[in-house]
């Protein structure tokens, strides 16, 4: 899926990409509201995992959205 519409209907998705990384706490999600570098930032911190290894998890992830 098209970031942008993630961005823009980021608190249907919040959920869901909480789902996803259940180390994100509720002020990460309104932190990120929908920042592609926000939310990579947040789960590189909470995870330990390099940006590459979480950028491939985003698109993964937002790949599945409909």
């Amino acid at each position: 899926m098209d970031w942008n519409r993630i961005e823009g209907g980021w608190k249907q998705f919040a959920g869901k990409a909480k789902e996803q990384w259940g180390k994100l706490t509720d002020d990460d999600i309104v932190q990120i509201n929908g920042n592609r570098e926000q939310l990579e930032g947040k789960i590189q911190e909470r995870y330990g995992k390099a940006k590459d290894e979480v950028r491939k998890e985003i698109d993964d992830w937002s790949g599945r959205m409909h």
